[in-house]
């Protein structure tokens, strides 16, 4: 019901700034502008899921097959201890598993073509255990906290915007960037947790956040130094070698176990032709309302109000020029990127202000965007406390990356 009522006040809203811009303002091109955006964003959306249907038809005929061969179910014993304790509901074994761990898995390291299908294809696999179609699971809303708090561990199209714009070390933003998106992941998953009453002091949650603090030590001391070009380089060939193997791993694997890989692929491949197509307007509906309270201007007075209380609480304010790319990125991560160029070129691409907006864009996700689509994907319109944890996390990460840009940049 959270992105029910969202939906309703950002048009709400949207209406009556653009009212008073008409009316006190003289705005008479702001209603123009507004059926623009509304049209313009509809049409984004329908292009974004059209574009998904190649990447879903193959990833998840690639999944069938991982499926039917086992596959996913040898990652899903694997990870079990784990998951086990933050998916009490979903059974030991289960497919659903193997497919989360592959969604982390992605996401951390930046590959969102890879992430979104495998993402899909767990939601499904989840709401295939729903005993209410429409209102999601705590193993749903888990999964979808976590996914838009997601760990990054290395922000590879961030160094790669800040390079192209001429920064002294691009790559500068790196470990700043994996502690904010951490702090938002614990986060998302402690929010939950307290929803769901989960225990999350068990060794097995204990373990798995020393393995990443020691994957993140070990990335730190084997990338330190390399020249940003370089760095791209590896974490590019670490990401398409582990998809790549994954897709070969999957073929021989049903291939050796005699099942039929090519009439498997089609199967998935079907089921995700159908899920992109079942998408669109769950993806319209929020980018529509998400265009109308942006062209509005809706978000500069949000952070003009922010600017002016921390002045008034004489605070440090240059931390407010990168605020809106936070704002925006809970919201439209292309928009979130522009806004992050804009105040690149505005103060500097080495200015504080230019390295801490880098920092939320590295450290971030989509909130609506992940929740609108992930949920839209499986047909569920009560959300329940879902979009309330995504926004507690997506807060105490920006407020990490706020405190972090000051640690490491001064």
């Amino acid at each position: 019901m959270a992105l029910n009522y969202v939906w309703i006040a950002f048009f709400i809203i949207a209406f009556i700034v653009a009212l008073v811009q008409l009316i006190f303002f003289g705005n008479t091109e702001i209603f123009s502008d507004l059926i623009n955006t509304l049209f313009d964003s509809a049409k984004t959306g329908a292009e974004l899921s059209l574009g998904l249907i190649g990447i879903m038809t193959f990833w998840l005929g690639i999944m069938k097959i991982g499926e039917r061969a086992g596959m996913i179910s040898v990652f899903a014993k694997g990870v079990s201890p784990f998951f086990s304790k933050l998916f009490p509901g979903v059974p030991k074994g289960h497919p659903a598993n193997g497919s989360i761990i592959m969604n982390f898995s992605a996401n951390m390291l930046g590959l969102d073509n890879a992430a979104t299908p495998v993402g899909l294809k767990a939601m499904k696999e989840l709401q295939e255990l729903n005993p209410d179609k429409n209102t999601a699971t705590n193993a749903q809303i888990m999964f979808l906290v976590l996914n838009t708090a997601g760990i990054t561990l290395i922000p590879t199209s961030v160094i790669a915007l800040r390079m192209a714009s001429g920064a002294a070390n691009p790559a500068d933003i790196f470990i700043p960037s994996l502690i904010g998106t951490f702090i938002s992941f614990t986060a998302g998953m402690i929010a939950v947790a307290i929803y769901q009453r989960i225990n999350l002091l068990k060794l097995p949650v204990l373990i798995f956040f020393a393995i990443f603090v020691g994957l993140m030590c070990l990335l730190y001391f084997g990338l330190q130094g390399l020249p940003p070009d370089e760095m791209q380089t590896i974490t590019g060939l670490i990401g398409g070698l582990l998809i790549f193997s994954i897709i070969i791993l999957f073929i021989a694997y049903g291939a050796a176990k005699k099942i039929n890989v090519y009439d498997a692929f089609i199967d998935g491949a079907k089921e995700g032709f159908t899920t992109s197509v079942m998408i669109i307007p769950f993806l319209i509906a929020i980018l529509v309302a998400i265009g109308a309270f942006r062209v509005t201007g809706c978000m500069d007075y949000i952070v003009n109000g922010i600017g002016s209380l921390a002045a008034a609480l004489g605070l440090d304010t240059r931390f407010i020029p990168a605020l809106p790319v936070g704002l925006m990125k809970t919201l439209s991560g292309g928009g979130a990127r522009g806004l992050m160029v804009d105040v690149m070129q505005t103060y500097g691409v080495d200015s504080f202000q230019g390295r801490l907006a880098s920092i939320i864009q590295g450290s971030s996700e989509t909130t609506f965007y992940v929740l609108a689509v992930y949920f839209g994907s499986v047909g569920i319109k009560n959300t329940k406390y879902a979009l309330t944890c995504g926004l507690i996390a997506d807060l105490v990460g920006l407020i990490a990356a706020i405190l972090l840009a000051y640690l490491f940049f001064g």
